[in-house]
Formats: structure tokens, C-alpha cells, sequence
């Protein structure tokens, strides 16, 4: 069912997806991430160099949209297609044309809404072979977030499907306007965990390895995204954007779970924002981490082991109009039947 899909992510190179809101904090946190020696092997694409920041760290030209910075990490703009970008920049470095790296940063300058970047990642076959998602980070400006989380949902969006969120310019911010907007984000995504940059400044440590399906991942972080409690058993709703977690206490029998996850996919894929999962299924001797983007899945992988003494299948939604009780009849295991078996999940 699964192949050596385990195998194939390990390999695979990480991506972080940086996204926020037009003056949130992007550039200055990129900025200082790639001046952190634990990131001197990082590529990162951006949309435009116009757009970054990064002019007093550059150091030389390798190319026309590739650029070598002193600390040792590639640049690389994107002005087309992204899937392109990404196989040149994975040619470059089997053919020794660009210092070799070992972690992918992409920037969504531009981008109100990171669903297009983890399109790419998910859908491209070849682009999935050679890089896997390692999570989302959310920029989030203290100052102006309140009023732009009730205006715009493509903040809210950014805020829910993200597995990092790091909130900036919270020394231009009143202390309790602070805590009012952190308990915002928690209501929206109880599961990211939050750190604060202090100018610009955050440990890689608390942004990468998201543990989403890497082999090499860190399972409490599995643990925390699936944690049931931090959903107090009820699902949060902020606007159309609700997030809510599923458990199903016996192994799932794979077939017909995974044919109405498909009809799940095909009648709301639009409003599925994030899905992500670890399944216990009859005849698997690991747990199998599932992750998908609207009407994309990734093929379910298995990982090394659980991350706690509980075995029941947890599945974390982040959906838009789209309600728990809904998503739960809909993928009840008692549903079964029907389905193919090359939809939304691979079989």
C-alpha cells in the first residue's frame, strides 16, 4: 500500500513555507534565519529579489536567477513556474553547478494564500520525489494582525494551516493587546506552537523539523499537532475557518476509509484547508501519517513509530464552511463502500 515511502521521504529534501501578510516580518526573519550558522546549507526562492531584502548578504552571481550567499546559502528567484524553478535548482545541485544544500526555504512574496506552493509540492511527481513538505511557518505582526485577522481572510488562512506561527513587532504593541492576539491564534490553530521574534530573531530550532512526515521528524511534535486536548474536545471556529480534531479509537480498515475520504475530497476539497493525520490501520505494524491541501493528498508514509501510548487514529481539519459533524459522518468508518482506489489517497 505504501511502498518504500518511508524510504523516499527520508531522502527527499526538507521545504519550509514562509507566508504572512504583506509587512508582517517575512523578509527580516528570513534575513536573520540565513545568517544562523545551523542554516549555512539552505536554498531559498523568492519571488523577486525587488522584493527581499537580502542585497548586503549577497556575494556573487552562480546565474541568472541564482545567487550564492555569504553564508553559503543559494538565492534563487522565481519569475515563471515554481515546478520549473525547483528542477532546476535540484539539477543544479546533482551536477555540482550550485553549492550543495540540504533544506529549502520557499517565500510566498506576493502570495496571500500558500495553497498554490503546497500544491506544487504534493501534486508534482517529480518535485515530490526529490522534496517533501516539512511545514508552515506564519509570519504574524502583532501590531496590525487583530484588525486584518477580522478583514481578511486570507490572514486567518495563512494563521490556520500553519504548523509554525512566529509574531513580530510585539515591542511596537501594547502587553495586553499581545495576549489578546495570542489567544486569537490559539483559538484558530491550537496546535501551532508560537514564537516571538525578538528583531527579527528566532531560533531555527523552534521553526524547522516540524516532524510532518519525515522519518528523521520529531515525534512530540506529531504528538502536539494531534493533540485531542488542545481542541478541548470541541471544534474552534474563527469566521468560515473552523479547526477540529477526529479520533477513531479501533485500526481503520484502509479501503473504505480511504473511498470516502475520496468522496470527502471531491464533493469539498475547496474547503478542506489542511488535513493532517496519523492513522492506525488494520495490517500496518506502523502508523501511517496522512497530510493534504483542498483536493490534493499526499500518499500516505509510514512513520517510525508512535509518538505516544495512544494508538487511536487522530486527524486534525482545518476547513472553511465547513462544519465537525459533517466531516465526521462523512468518513465514518461504518460509511465504507464504494470509491476507487486512485483518488485523493493512494491506495
Amino acid at each position: 500500500m505504501t511502498r518504500d515511502l518511508a524510504a523516499e521521504v527520508s531522502a527527499a529534501l526538507p521545504v519550509s513555507v514562509l507566508t504572512g501578510a504583506l509587512g508582517s516580518g517575512k523578509t527580516t526573519l528570513l534575513n536573520r534565519l540565513l545568517e544562523h550558522p545551523a542554516l549555512g546549507e539552505t536554498a531559498v526562492v523568492i519571488n523577486e529579489f525587488g522584493e527581499v531584502g537580502l542585497d548586503h548578504l549577497l556575494v556573487r552571481h552562480v546565474s541568472e536567477t541564482v545567487v550564492l550567499l555569504d553564508s553559503g546559502c543559494l538565492c534563487c528567484t522565481v519569475r515563471g513556474d515554481l515546478v520549473t524553478a525547483l528542477r532546476d535548482l535540484f539539477l543544479r545541485r546533482v551536477r555540482g553547478e550550485v553549492p550543495e544544500f540540504r533544506r529549502l526555504v520557499i517565500e510566498t512574496s506576493g502570495l496571500a494564500d500558500p495553497a498554490p506552493v503546497l500544491h506544487t509540492l504534493i501534486s508534482d511527481p517529480l518535485i515530490g520525489a526529490r522534496y517533501r513538505l516539512d511545514g508552515v511557518i506564519a509570519t504574524v505582526d502583532a501590531v496590525h494582525a487583530g484588525a486584518q485577522l477580522s478583514r481578511q481572510p486570507e490572514t486567518r488562512k495563512q494563521v490556520a494551516v500553519a504548523d509554525r506561527i512566529v509574531l513580530t513587532k510585539t515591542d511596537l504593541a501594547a502587553p495586553d493587546a499581545v495576549e489578546d492576539l495570542r489567544a486569537r491564534l490559539r483559538e484558530l490553530n491550537p496546535a501551532a506552537p508560537t514564537a516571538v521574534a525578538i528583531g527579527g530573531n528566532v531560533s531555527p530550532d523552534l521553526l524547522f523539523e516540524a516532524g510532518l512526515f519525515s522519518t528523521r521528524g520529531k515525534l512530540p511534535d506529531v504528538a502536539r499537532w494531534l493533540n485531542e486536548e488542545a481542541y478541548h474536545g470541541h471544534h474552534h471556529a474563527h469566521g468560515s475557518i473552523q479547526s477540529f480534531c477526529l479520533t477513531f479509537a479501533e485500526p481503520l480498515d484502509w479501503e473504505p476509509f480511504a473511498a470516502s475520504l475520496e468522496r470527502l475530497i471531491a464533493e469539498r476539497g475547496e474547503d478542506l484547508l489542511r488535513v493532517k493525520g496519523i492513522l492506525n490501520v488494520a495490517g500496518e505494524d506502523r502508523p501511517l501519517a496522512v497530510h493534504g491541501v483542498q483536493h490534493l493528498f499526499h500518499p500516505p508514509t509510514p512513520l517510525p513509530g508512535w509518538p505516544d501510548g495512544d494508538r487511536r487514529s487522530r486527524i486534525v481539519f482545518i476547513t472553511r464552511d465547513l462544519g465537525r459533524d459533517a466531516v465526521a459522518a462523512a468518513i465514518s468508518p461504518d460509511r465504507g463502500g464504494g470509491g476507487t482506489r486512485g483518488g485523493g489517497i493512494p491506495a
